[in-house]
């Protein structure tokens, strides 16, 4: 049996686990945290640009856009809610595949969800085997696979069509044959990221709408590759060094990766966290104010240094992904939301005077442990010669140091009540969280109506 025969055999059982409260609420943290990163990215330049090019799409079909009161059939929607999901940087993350599983994940799952009307419930049960299938082979990929691909285009395309083929109920071939259609498919370079441009968050939507096609395909019978992860000239072998295939299926169904996600509490690229925490930490353990600040110095992993390079960034893109921004706003404005992006906060002279104190480099114990640890090391000079330090270990946020319930949706909350209203939010967030008996139609109505054009 190769590998996605035996995803596929998994899936198939799956239809029949009735999942513990636990795992179920972590569910709905994930996709209420995904609500809130559609629509903060809906009213952005990026997503206007986006539904304009679609706008033949515009008019037909069921499936709910964020920032529009037009619908569309549902590749359009996983296409473009997967993308909007990704654009303002706050959407979830799972540590140890470096990977954005709710983007890919629940944008096509939501979409398919809603064309067949199906249940919050039924939504809730994909998003879980979506997030499985996908995690773990973002795993098993990794370190190296970082190196040039971005894992939330590669390896989404695994939790889009597995959380789809789950709605779906494909028998185990034809969720073999979606998974490995959809792999073939799977794209995404880290060069889109290094430079200002809008490409990065089609990388989640391109893999939702590859996922959902897959699994339509197969379901109309449309074949695929069985060995398309560990064949000779398969994923593996194109996109990684030494995937650890071995390690794929380890407690499979005794554990849920769903309740090990990372939910961003910074704004910005997640490599930049473990700094923010890390000064954040020492500000207020020793009251210090910007003024007593001499120099920053910074040790991080290599990924930090390679992703979060800008300095003095121009844009709010490069300053989510500028190590030396994040935690000068985070000083400066006390918090790294979406405050710290406006035009006022690019162009404020305490931010940018802090900035050059700061140093970034590699540390080499930091480095040793990504991508299962995300840490830092920090220290903090004083005007008067004093120094503090302090080992970020991992993130405010990461499963080992979770957000609460309440932090989450409070962070929702700020994200979602400028655009849709508090009522709106509250309702949305009730019925996420509370009311199990609602359709993915209940759910859309919160935001669908909301036109920024």
């Amino acid at each position: 049996m190769t590998l996605l025969q035996e995803f596929g055999s998994w899936i198939e059982s799956s239809y029949s686990i009735k999942h513990n409260l636990v795992t179920l609420h972590h569910a709905r943290r994930a996709l209420l945290d995904w609500h809130g990163a559609l629509i903060a990215g809906s009213d952005s330049e990026a997503a206007l640009r986006l539904r304009n090019a679609y706008s033949e799409e515009f008019g037909v079909g069921n499936c709910a856009i964020a920032g529009s009161d037009r619908k569309v059939f549902t590749r359009a929607a996983a296409f473009l809610n997967g993308t909007i999901s990704h654009i303002a940087e706050f959407d979830d993350i799972f540590r140890d595949g470096a990977y954005h599983p709710a983007c890919p994940t629940i944008s096509a799952a939501f979409a398919l969800a809603q064309a067949r009307n199906a249940s919050v419930s039924d939504l809730l049960a994909a998003i879980i085997v979506g997030y499985e299938v996908s995690t773990r082979i973002a795993k098993v990929i990794q370190p190296s696979h970082y190196r040039y691909f971005h894992t939330t285009g590669t390896a989404g395309v695994f939790g889009s069509t597995a959380a789809c083929a789950h709605l779906l109920r494909l028998n185990a071939s034809q969720v073999c044959d979606a998974l490995a259609t959809a792999g073939t498919f799977a794209s995404g370079l880290q060069q889109a990221f290094r430079s200002d441009s809008m490409t990065k968050p089609m990388h989640a939507g391109h893999a939702a709408e590859v996922g959902l096609n897959a699994a339509l395909l197969a379901q109309a019978g449309m074949t695929g590759t069985p060995d398309l992860l560990e064949g000779d000239a398969g994923f593996g072998a194109a996109l990684c060094e030494n995937p650890r295939w071995g390690e794929l299926f380890k407690d499979l169904g005794a554990t849920w990766n769903i309740e090990q996600m990372t939910f961003k509490n910074h704004g910005c690229c997640g490599h930049n966290f473990p700094a923010i925490d890390a000064v954040a930490f020492l500000l207020e353990k020793h009251a210090i104010a910007a003024s007593q600040i001499k120099a920053i110095r910074v040790g991080g992993y290599k990924a930090t240094t390679e992703v979060c390079r800008y300095v003095h960034p121009q844009t709010p893109f490069e300053a989510k992904f500028s190590l030396t921004y994040t935690v000068s706003a985070r000083i400066i404005l006390g918090r790294v939301r979406e405050r710290a992006f406006l035009e006022s906060a690019l162009r404020n002279l305490d931010i940018a005077a802090l900035e050059d104190k700061i140093s970034l480099s590699i540390d080499p114990e930091c480095d040793a442990k990504f991508p299962l640890h995300r840490s830092a090391k920090v220290e903090i000079e004083m005007q008067d010669g004093s120094m503090v330090a302090h080992h970020q270990k991992t993130r405010h946020g990461d499963p080992d140091e979770p957000l609460s319930d309440q932090e989450l949706l409070d962070k929702f909350y700020e994200l979602t009540e400028p655009r849709i209203g508090q009522d709106q939010a509250s309702g949305l967030a009730k019925a996420i969280l509370e009311d199990g008996a609602v359709s993915v139609h209940d759910l859309a109505y919160y935001w669908d109506k909301i036109d920024y054009e």
